[in-house]
């Protein structure tokens, strides 16, 4: 299953709560799209990110993998249809909020011999973290220096309306073993089939992440 933003603050779902939601529904469509997305900058678009046909955005709906609004937007379409639509910053990932910007003591990336987790933990790349309830979510690393790393827990995109522009793919029932494997890959993390990861998934503890509970790093990078 390929993941993009539309995933990055989905991961917190738990497999009971996934299932819980499946059978709440009547039908789950494998749906495959294509897109561009853009933010609106001074009255001019910017392109935030694209997944093209040859490497479209696979999901399952009714399942809560996908922004809502994303999901609803889509679903009143059908295989072969445009789109084109505007979701507000509100239903989408929100204001940013600057108190998730946490500064965390360097050495909670180091390893057992003491070297600092440079492969993956640099400024601009996105790990994925567990807080102390075992919810996981990605972080941003900003600045690093001598003893601190910065951690942006906001959304790349908080703060920002989006607008999708694309077709849609592939739209069917999805099967029992696609739905089986996307509760693994959300259950599991990095581990569960996440394409695209940047390194290892090494745990690391840190003093201070989400809502200042204790969280764990695994360096897995954000999957695209």
């Amino acid at each position: 299953m390929k993941t993009g933003s539309l995933f990055y603050c989905k991961i917190r779902i738990f497999a009971a709560n996934i299932l819980y939601n499946i059978s709440t529904y009547m039908e789950n469509k494998y749906i495959t799209v294509a897109y561009k997305l853009y933010a609106i900058n001074n009255g001019e678009k910017e392109l935030l990110e694209e997944a093209p046909a040859e490497h479209p955005f696979q999901f399952i709906s009714g399942i809560g993998y996908t922004l809502d609004r994303f999901e609803k937007e889509i679903l009143s379409l059908n295989k072969g249809d445009l789109f084109n639509f505007t979701i507000p910053c509100a239903e989408a990932y929100g204001e940013r909020d600057e108190d998730n910007v946490k500064k965390v003591p360097k050495s909670v990336f180091c390893g057992p011999d003491g070297e600092f987790d440079s492969d993956n933990v640099y400024e601009g790349n996105i790990i994925m973290l567990n807080d102390g309830e075992g919810h996981q979510f990605y972080a941003n690393v900003g600045e690093i220096s001598d003893d601190k790393v910065v951690l942006d827990l906001n959304h790349p995109h908080a703060g920002k309306d989006l607008t999708f522009e694309g077709s849609v793919i592939e739209m069917r029932d999805a099967t029992n073993k696609e739905i089986e494997d996307l509760v693994k890959e959300i259950s599991g993390g990095c581990g569960g089939g996440c394409e695209g990861c940047g390194g290892g998934c090494g745990d690391h503890e840190c003093g201070e992440g989400h809502h200042g509970d204790n969280c764990h790093g695994n360096g897995c990078g954000h999957c695209h």
